[in-house]
C-alpha cells in the first residue's frame, strides 16, 4: 500500500519515491531488529549462569541483567546525540558497534575467567538493546501523519522473532563453539557477536538515504538541527516542558515499562515457590512475550485509528487487570497468573507503541532524537529500579502486595491520562 504524505507541496512523483523509501526503511530496520534481538536474547539467556559460575556467587549473578540494562540506559543519549548530528544510521551504528565490542569483551572475559571483565562487556552488550529501542523511532521519520504508530509497530513486532529464536539457539551455539575450540560458555556470545555484526552491516548499508536526514531536507528550513552547543539532555528537558503531550507520552511509556518489568521479573520466583516447574514457568513467560510483541501491528493500527491517548488509557486498564489477576492468584493458580502475564504483555505493547508515536508526533522534527533518547534512558532506568523494588517487596511482603502496588500506579496514571484527553 502506498504511503501518501499529506503535504500538498510534495509532488506526486516525490510522494511515490518517499513511499518506496519508507517501505525499504521499514524492511531494513526490521531485519536489524531481528538480528539484534537474536543476539540479545541468546546472550542474556546464559549471562547470569556464566557470571555465577565464574564468581561462585548467586548474588553476583544477578548483576548480569543489571549490567545489560545499565548499558542500554547509558547508551540511549549517545545514540540520540549521534542520530541528531549524523542521522539514524550514525546513531544505530554507534549502538550496534558498542554491542559488537561488548560481545568481544565478553568472549575474552569468559576465556580468561574474569567475571568483572564480563560485567564490563555486558554493559557494552546493552548497546544492542539501545539500538533495538532506537529502531522503532527510526521507523517514524518518513511516516505521513496518522501512520506513525503502525509503522513503528511493525519494527516492534520484528523483535518477536529474535526473542523467541534467541534462547533456543544458545545450546547449539555452545556446542558449535566447543567444536571450533572456543572456551566453554563463550558460544552464545560468539553467536551474538556474529548477529550484531550482521545488524551493523544491515544498518550502515541499508539506511541510504538516511530517513531522518531525508525528512529534514523535505521539511527544510523549519527542521534545522537543534542549536549548536545545547546538550541532548538539556534540549530534551526544554522540549518536554514546552510540550505537555510529549511529557504525558514519556510518563506513560515509563510507567508501562516499570509495571511490566516489576511483575514479570518476580513471577518466576513466585511460581517456583508455589511448586511450578521450569517447563511451566517457561510457558508462562513465553505467553507473556507473545503478548508483548505478537499483537503489535494491531495495537499500532488501533492507535492510529482511535488515537494515541485512548490506547494509552486502554493499556493502563490492561496493566491494572494484569496486576489484579496475577496478584490475587492462589498457590496453584498457574492459569490465572498466565492470563495476567499475557495481559501484562499486551498492556506494555499499548504503552510503548502508542506512547512512542505520541511522543514523536508531539515534538518538532529537529528535537525528536533528543527527546526520544531521554525516553529510552528513563524507560531503562525505571525498569531497572522497578526490578529492584519488586524484589524487595516480594522478599519482605508478598507477590500479592507487588500486584497491589502496580495496580495503584497504573490506575493513577490511567486516570491522569484520561482527564487530559481532548
Amino acid at each position: 500500500m502506498a504511503i501518501i504524505p499529506s503535504d500538498p507541496t510534495i509532488s506526486p512523483q516525490k510522494t511515490l519515491e518517499i513511499a518506496a523509501l519508507q517501505r525499504r526503511t521499514l524492511a531494513v530496520l526490521s531485519t536489524a531488529q531481528i538480528t539484534g534481538g537474536i543476539g540479545t536474547a541468546v546472550g542474556l539467556s546464559l549471562s547470569s549462569l556464566v557470571v555465577a559460575e565464574l564468581s561462585g556467587s548467586v548474588a553476583i549473578s544477578g548483576l548480569a541483567g543489571t549490567a545489560t540494562v545499565l548499558g542500554a540506559a547509558l547508551l540511549a543519549l549517545p545514540t540520540a546525540r549521534a542520530s541528531a548530528k549524523g542521522g539514524r544510521r550514525s546513531g544505530l551504528s554507534l549502538a550496534y558497534g558498542c554491542a559488537v565490542l561488548g560481545s568481544l569483551i565478553s568472549v575474552a572475559a569468559i576465556t580468561v575467567r574474569s567475571w568483572p571483565l564480563l560485567l564490563a562487556g555486558l554493559v557494552l552488550f546493552g548497546g544492542a538493546s539501545a539500538g533495538n529501542l532506537a529502531s522503532r523511532y527510526s521507523a517514524t521519520d518518513l511516516s505521513p501523519p496518522g501512520h506513525a504508530a503502525r509503522h513503528l509497530s511493525w519494527v516492534v513486532w520484528a523483535a518477536t522473532i529474535g526473542s523467541v529464536a534467541g534462547p533456543n539457539l544458545a545450546e547449539p551455539a555452545e556446542r558449535l563453539g566447543r567444536l571450533i575450540g572456543l572456551a566453554p560458555g563463550t558460544g552464545p556470545f560468539a553467536l551474538a557477536l556474529v548477529t550484531f555484526v550482521i545488524g551493523l552491516a544491515v544498518v550502515t548499508s541499508g539506511l541510504r538515504p538516511d530517513p531522518l536526514l531525508l525528512a529534514r531536507s523535505i521539511a527544510s528550513p523549519a527542521a534545522a538541527p537543534a542549536p549548536a552547543g545545547r546538550g541532548t539532555l538539556r534540549t530534551a528537558w526544554e522540549t518536554l516542558r514546552a510540550t505537555p503531550a510529549a511529557a504525558r507520552a514519556l510518563v506513560a511509556i515509563a510507567v508501562s515499562h516499570t509495571a511490566m518489568v516489576s511483575i514479570m521479573s518476580m513471577t518466576p520466583v513466585h511460581l517456583n515457590h508455589d511448586g511450578a516447574g521450569y517447563s511451566v514457568i517457561g510457558i508462562v513467560i513465553s505467553l507473556h512475550i507473545a503478548g508483548m510483541y505478537v499483537l503489535s501491528p494491531l495495537v499500532g493500527w488501533l492507535a492510529d485509528r482511535i488515537g494515541r491517548l485512548r490506547v494509552l488509557v486502554l493499556g493502563m486498564g490492561l496493566l491494572l487487570a494484569s496486576a489484579a489477576l496475577s496478584g490475587t492468584a492462589g498457590p496453584h493458580g498457574v492459569a490465572q497468573v498466565t492470563a495476567g502475564l499475557t495481559l501484562l504483555g499486551v498492556g506494555w505493547s499499548c504503552g510503548l507503541i502508542a506512547g512512542s508515536a505520541m511522543l514523536t508526533e508531539a515534538v518538532p522534527l529537529e528535537r525528536r532524537p533528543a527527546v526520544q533518547g531521554l525516553s529510552d534512558l528513563l524507560m531503562n532506568v525505571c525498569g531497572a529500579t522497578g526490578t529492584v523494588i519488586a524484589g524487595v517487596i516480594v522478599g519482605s511482603l508478598s507477590y500479592g502486595v507487588l500486584g497491589a502496588a502496580v495496580a495503584v500506579m497504573v490506575t493513577v496514571t490511567g486516570a491522569w491520562l484520561a482527564l487530559r484527553s481532548p
